[in-house]
């Protein structure tokens, strides 16, 4: 299956906020696009003077940062508190990624009206610069309520973690010529619904190329191979950040858990062994004002 050539990146991208126009102009000229989740000020500070293009601040975060077993339980506040503080630190940098934010479970599904208050509080009070929702069907009135409201949408398709039981578990989706063919006519659905990008997660590489050729928006994969128009990993996969595995689809930059381990049982010991703190790290007292001190302790005793 043919796919678009590919030009390498910039060395140096231009200065100030990245724009939906410029996605659309790299999916244009084939520059691949690089998103990450981030969920806090320092995350979202080094994301962007990393140079990546978007910040997606994803309801993963239910699990990274929150300690649940799925993305379910996480709140609208809970995730405006996270998009705030994200959006903070993006904003520091240079060159100001765009800001995504997820849109929790139940926080759309209900209704056309509750999917554009909750999009219009991450934008209005976390400052995000769109919202992602999850699924086609009923999710297509759902984004052109969102768009119609003036708010940016980018849709996500394949393993959808929000609707995860439904789909039998956390699997790869569109394996079957079927269930691909339906993915297809997703894709190509909520394109026609306003949305300006599409994630494809755990989708078959020739499924997703297929995707990626058929419809004008940009496409990022995660789990999708190397012919989407860009590429999604989370903050805390990539650098290694907790223990346990990762999916097959993860390439670990980084072993930050190890080091943080490390780096805790080192202060550890050196409490224990009274090691640190070092008199580098204390405050100094003249001595003629340590004996008035000690003065005042005499005069306070007797």
């Amino acid at each position: 299956m043919s796919t678009r050539p590919r030009r390498p990146a910039p060395a140096t991208p231009a200065p100030g906020k990245v724009s939906l126009p410029d996605l659309i102009a790299q999916k244009a000229t084939g520059i691949p696009i690089v998103m990450i989740t981030a969920y806090d000020a320092p995350s979202g500070q080094v994301a962007a003077e990393a140079g990546v293009d978007v910040i997606l601040v994803g309801d993963s975060a239910a699990m990274t940062v929150l300690g649940h077993d799925s993305t379910m339980p996480i709140t609208v506040d809970e995730m405006i508190v996270l998009t705030a503080a994200t959006t903070r630190g993006s904003s520091r940098a240079e060159r100001a990624p765009l800001v995504v934010a997820d849109l929790p479970f139940m926080s759309f599904q209900p209704s056309d009206r509750d999917a554009i208050l909750a999009a219009g509080r991450f934008v209005k009070e976390a400052g995000a610069d769109a919202v992602k929702v999850e699924g086609a069907g009923p999710t297509l009135s759902r984004m052109r309520a969102i768009t119609g409201a003036g708010i940016p949408v980018m849709g996500h398709l394949g393993l959808t973690p929000q609707s995860a039981t439904a789909l039998g578990g956390f699997r790869a989706q569109g394996r079957t010529a079927e269930t691909a063919l339906q993915l297809v006519d997703e894709a190509i659905a909520v394109e026609s619904a306003g949305a300006f990008a599409l994630v494809l997660e755990c989708v078959p590489a020739e499924i997703a190329a297929a995707i990626t050729e058929r419809v004008q928006i940009p496409t990022i994969g995660i789990g999708a191979g190397n012919a989407t128009d860009g590429q999604v990993l989370v903050w805390h996969d990539l650098l290694g950040i907790g223990a346990g595995t990762s999916p097959r689809f993860v390439e670990r930059y980084a072993n930050l858990h190890l080091a943080s381990l490390e780096a805790i049982e080192h202060y550890v010991r050196d409490v224990r062994t009274r090691a640190f703190p070092a008199e580098r790290h204390t405050y100094a007292i003249s001595d003629a004002e340590l004996v008035a001190f000690q003065s005042g302790l005499g005069i306070a005793e007797r």
